[in-house]
């Protein structure tokens, strides 16, 4: 018997990952990549790295409860950013909705960059190739990238799946936090939650 839970998940196009089964393999490399934000500036995942900056990666889609949650009714997302910044973290928002699809587009995002208030930068990725290189599932969908280009975790954003309350841990900035100590996260990798990312057909 499919549980109501599942049936209104799917209704809302959501999508809540089984088994914490990446694509990736933490203590792997992550993949390269470049991409332009919304002004047109290009971001080399590589440069970052070079530069010795850890990198955390959100997957995004304006439209999304899940990021509406942790960005807009909480400031996740912005918080997080502000206090890692401190120590040089760059933080790079990816929507790899395909052109049509719900979220997807550069109107739509550099309208919710602008209301959401966020102080770094979103990219996009129209083809879905970065997204389906990191097996990014859900908006959002958390990486973080160690100096080295290792991948350090992946997961959720935090402990609550819910759309409307915030967990008792936020596993990113537990893992940025571990790193900054030169040790490993408690826990590197958790089942992501959120709206399926949308990929093009």
């Amino acid at each position: 018997m499919i549980k109501p839970l599942v049936i209104a998940g799917l209704a809302l196009g959501l999508f809540f990952a089984g088994p914490a089964t990446a694509a990736l393999e933490i203590g792997k490399k992550a993949p390269d990549f470049t991409l332009k934000d919304l002004e047109g500036k290009s971001h080399h995942l590589a440069d970052y790295l070079k530069a010795g900056k850890t990198v955390v990666l959100e997957w995004f889609n304006p439209e999304c409860p899940f990021i509406k949650k942790h960005h807009t009714t909480f400031k996740t997302m912005n918080e997080t950013y502000a206090a890692a910044a401190e120590s040089g973290v760059v933080w790079l928002a990816i929507n790899s909705g395909a052109k049509g699809k719900q979220g997807a587009g550069l109107e739509r995002n550099l309208k919710a960059h602008k209301e959401f208030g966020m102080s770094f930068p979103l990219l996009l990725d129209e083809t879905g190739e970065v997204g389906k290189a990191y097996g990014a599932k859900t908006t959002p969908h958390m990486f973080v990238i160690a100096p080295d280009g290792n991948l350090i975790y992946q997961g959720a954003i935090d402990s609550d799946p819910s759309p409307d309350k915030l967990g008792e841990t936020n596993y990113v900035a537990s893992a940025l936090t571990a790193a900054k100590a030169g040790e490993k996260p408690a826990q590197s990798e958790t089942r992501p939650y959120g709206c399926s990312v949308k990929y093009s057909d």
